[in-house]
């Protein structure tokens, strides 16, 4: 799987993780699947919503946003974009910085972890990471170097 796959794969797995969370804070799931208990007591916070949209929500958005980004990006006519791949870093860096202030509101402020957080945190920094390796990639071309594919 080259780069812009495996992007793919993590928006699709954070996609599945934010519409989970967005239907708890919706009401339609009664219970959050969690094993160490303050799930709820995080998404049941003031904390949760920002804007006025559940924070579930515009993560759900986020990684929809990724995973058009990364399919767009598997096509030939935008194989070597350095613009895409540097609207994905930048996009990515947002989410990581985003996701670093939810999980300080979460350990200094609510005082309690949600392990779906967690787990959306861990895929933000994958995205970020294999943005990073992917604009990196991009800019070699540019260059005219030979890039592996992989």
């Amino acid at each position: 799987m080259n780069k812009r796959q495996w992007m793919a794969l993590l928006s699709l797995v954070g996609l599945l993780v934010g519409v989970y969370l967005t239907l708890y804070k919706y009401g339609y799931i009664g219970q959050l699947v969690c094993n160490v208990s303050s799930c709820e007591q995080v998404q049941t916070s003031r904390w949760s919503v920002f804007l006025g949209v559940p924070v579930a929500t515009w993560g759900a958005g986020f990684y929809l946003v990724m995973l058009v980004l990364s399919i767009a990006g598997m096509q030939a006519r935008f194989a070597d974009s350095r613009a895409l791949s540097t609207l994905t870093l930048a996009l990515t860096a947002w989410g990581v910085l985003f996701t670093a202030w939810l999980n300080y509101l979460e350990a200094y402020v609510i005082h309690a972890w949600c392990e779906w957080c967690l787990g959306s945190a861990t895929i933000v920094l994958l995205l970020f990471v294999v943005a990073v390796l992917d604009w990196r990639d991009t800019r070699h071309v540019d260059r005219g170097e030979l890039v592996d594919a992989a």
